[in-house]
């Protein structure tokens, strides 16, 4: 059974527009500093590794929020029948620029129309916390459903209790959007409410980057 459709951010378009001016800012600095290049931070690198791993041959992965398409090329090398969305049309050209090897599409995590069994792996890979609070748990339990026994979802995000407005990013660009906060339990009680019991977990210092961040695994079992 097709699940229902997602309800959308209210600030959809708002966000949108904000990533579409950041766009072209944030793949000069992946391109000339680095910045996102999963091979750079060697626990996010492993974490991605066996998750590359657990999913190979299960089914087609789906790098949702994917960017310039980082992550999705990295995954692309290792054999990873891989391909990248994202809700910021400019994001997506640069992607397709970067990495013409790659498939990329504009979408966000409330636009997907993913078939029910159909996917061995979805990341999430700081790419949620843009989401209302409430909307979370819709779209953990809509990827439960599109993965096939086995599948697993990796999400990485932003530690903590609040909420932070953003007016600013990658280099000054003004923006209008708010990264949500989360402790790592709030997040693993989700997934496992969603049908996809935690699995790893690996919490990271904020020497490895500007806070605190952690990596959740969960994988559908039936």
């Amino acid at each position: 059974m097709t699940p229902p459709p997602l309800a959308h951010p209210a600030d959809l378009a708002t966000v949108r527009a904000s990533y579409d001016a950041v766009a072209d800012s944030y793949a000069r600095m992946v391109t000339t500093d680095g910045l996102g290049d999963i091979r750079q931070p060697p626990w996010l690198r492993a974490a991605i590794d066996v998750f590359a791993d657990d999913v190979a041959g299960i089914g087609p992965v789906l790098d949702v929020g994917c960017g310039p398409g980082t992550v999705t090329a990295y995954l692309a090398e290792r054999g990873v029948d891989v391909s990248g969305v994202d809700l910021s049309p400019r994001m997506i050209d640069n992607a397709r620029r970067l990495h013409p090897e790659c498939r990329f599409a504009v979408g966000s995590w409330t636009e997907l129309d993913l078939a029910p069994a159909s996917h061995g792996g979805i990341l999430g890979w700081w790419s949620l916390f843009n989401l209302p609070r409430d909307l979370v748990p819709q779209v953990l339990a809509h990827c439960a459903t599109a993965l096939k026994p086995g599948g697993q979802l990796i999400i990485a995000t932003h530690v903590g209790d609040e909420d932070v407005q953003r007016n600013e990013a990658y280099g000054d660009v003004p923006v209008r959007w708010t990264t949500h906060r989360w402790q790592p339990e709030q997040l693993a009680d989700m997934l496992s409410a969603a049908g996809l019991p935690p699995t790893a977990e690996l919490r990271l210092t904020p020497a490895v980057g500007s806070g605190r961040a952690v990596v959740l695994v969960g994988q559908r079992d039936d």
